[in-house]
């Protein structure tokens, strides 16, 4: 069994730890991935597999796909096979709700996830673990369920169409057939093993030791009986970041005794800190994060003070030697979000080998980011509290696996919308109208949503 093959805390060697609550490497040292991929026992995502989505899906592969940011997957080839055969599949990640906003490491696995849902036209449920942040944070029940909405009109502006995709929190939703498949899996994990896994320790309080089902069962379609009734068997592919493996080691361990699949993983790298510290950027220091709040100033004070750079320290060294690309944050961060990849390999030719400066390369990104969190902004002041009350609803998806069709949300759909939503005021319409002029998708998923709602 997995679990058994791997039976110790994520990844606590000596020199690195690596578990859903702890990503740190010793002495400013950086994560080994290579050693993760062994000690975690997931397989390296090769270029065969890359080749392959691009062949099935008709469209080129995503840029955290092309430049390895998700680098390990658990049976995506079997997902693959599966879903050449024209069989279905359903995506599953998550959030915890621990702060007001998401930093730009956190808009990752959303990033990806809604290329994955585009490209294989597939349903999609988002776990918000409010309950969690609760528990391990030392929030309230009524602030953790704040911070839950909050974030989920910063994943809604994401784009995510809101006919194929359920939003839950676990404080609203877990019940019925989900506590069912929880109790399930709690019967199936010893407390010994737990603590293996996890970490556990005897000054932890038993919350803990009961949260780890409740991520796990969403892997499970008879979690969801208003979405996938009879689905059994429907396979799960889980995008999420390589700290959140233990979880689903387990899950993948019990799977086959309850009669379910295992799920499916395709796994991420970390987002790293401006200061290029170990580990990954965190929301507990703001200035080791890009936040999807900053102002355009704001980034730019950031970058040109915090951002770790792989430069020389003079003009004529740095002419001499070029930059060191292994450690320089500017271009870590280009290489996740600037789209064009020869502009990427010209900078990076060009800086390498000094004939770009640092100030050259942080004013590239300042202006790739400031455009990235501006239409963020726009698409996440357009969400509303009725829009966030669609994507949660728990209701039937009955078009979850069909083509999209082409929609004129500027026409008809788009007065049925403004008709639906009459309680708008005119700075919300006036948003609306703006985050459509950049097409954001998450609007015209609820134009589709909410059109068809209402009549």
């Amino acid at each position: 069994m997995e679990v058994d093959k791997k039976e110790e805390l994520a990844s606590d060697s000596s020199d690195q730890t690596v578990n859903p609550w702890e990503v740190s490497a010793k002495e400013g040292g950086k994560i080994d991935y290579d050693k993760l991929i062994d000690q975690f026992g997931c397989q390296r995502l090769d270029d065969s597999l890359i080749d392959r989505v691009q062949r099935l899906t008709s469209r080129q592969p995503h840029v955290f796909l092309r430049r390895g940011v998700f680098f390990a997957h658990r049976d995506f080839n079997e997902v693959l096979d599966a879903y050449e055969r024209g069989d279905k599949f359903y995506l599953y990640t998550g959030r915890g709700p621990s702060s007001e906003a998401l930093h730009l490491g956190h808009l990752i696995p959303f990033m990806f996830t809604k290329y994955l849902q585009e490209a294989f036209k597939v349903p999609l449920v988002i776990q918000l673990t409010d309950d969690e942040k609760c528990m391990w944070k030392n929030l309230s029940v009524e602030e953790s369920q704040r911070l839950a909405r909050e974030n989920a009109k910063d994943i809604i502006a994401c784009g995510f169409d809101v006919t194929k995709t359920f939003i839950f929190s676990d404080f609203d939703y877990v019940g019925g057939a989900f506590y069912k498949n929880m109790v399930k899996v709690a019967k199936c994990v010893t407390l010994n093993k737990a603590m293996g896994i996890f970490g556990f320790s005897g000054e932890d309080h038993i919350g803990k030791l009961s949260f780890p089902p409740v991520q796990a069962v969403p892997s499970f379609p008879s979690s969801f009986p208003h979405l996938f009734p009879g689905k059994d068997k429907l396979r799960c592919l889980i995008p999420c970041a390589i700290d959140q493996d233990p979880y689903f080691r387990m899950t993948r361990d019990v799977a086959p005794r309850l009669g379910y699949s295992k799920p499916a993983l395709i796994e991420s790298s970390f987002f790293p800190a401006l200061q290029a510290k170990n580990g990954k950027m965190s929301a507990s220091d703001p200035n080791s994060a890009i936040y999807v709040t900053d102002t355009a100033k704001e980034i730019k004070n950031k970058i040109n003070r915090y951002a770790f750079s792989g430069g020389q320290d003079s003009i004529e060294k740095h002419r001499e030697i070029g930059a060191n690309l292994e450690v320089d944050i500017p271009v870590k961060y280009l290489s996740f979000f600037l789209e064009d990849d020869t502009e990427l390999e010209h900078i990076k030719k060009e800086y390498g080998e000094g004939r770009m400066l640092t100030g050259e390369v942080k004013k590239r990104l300042t202006e790739v980011l400031t455009e990235m969190v501006e239409r963020h902004r726009m698409a996440r002041a357009a969400v509303t509290d009725e829009m966030v009350d669609a994507f949660m609803a728990v209701r039937p998806l009955p078009n979850m696996f069909e083509s999209e069709k082409p929609l004129d949300f500027v026409g008809s759909s788009l007065c049925r919308y403004y008709h639906c939503t009459r309680s708008m005021t005119r700075t919300q319409r006036k948003r609306v109208e703006e985050c459509l002029e950049v097409g954001n998708g998450c609007l015209v998923a609820t134009v589709k949503y909410l059109s068809n709602s209402y009549n």
